[in-house]
């Protein structure tokens, strides 16, 4: 009688572990998949930051061409070039 007792207190021992084994799985696929999501987000994110970056360097590249800062300094601001004998150039 008493082996019988321990082999049902085994068995249900082992029916314990393994329910609790079957919920961690579930508990952890749950876990991974909630985290493959914010994985994706960010990455989504990620991708929208680096074509406004591209397209903030595109419109610096633009601002701070020769040629336009030139036309804006001689248009807005009425600069003119010096006479040549006028220049300075000083040696560092």
């Amino acid at each position: 009688m008493n082996v019988v007792k321990i082999k049902v207190l085994l068995m249900m021992g082992l029916v314990v572990g393994l329910l609790g084994s079957a919920l961690a799985v579930i508990y952890s696929k749950y876990q991974s998949r909630l985290l493959f999501i914010e994985i994706q987000k960010q990455e989504r994110e990620l991708d929208r930051y680096e074509v406004e970056w591209g397209q903030l360097q595109l419109e610096l590249t633009t601002l701070a061409e020769e040629n336009r800062v030139e036309q804006i300094a001689r248009e807005k601001l009425r600069l003119v070039l010096p006479q040549r004998e006028a220049i300075i150039y000083i040696k560092p």
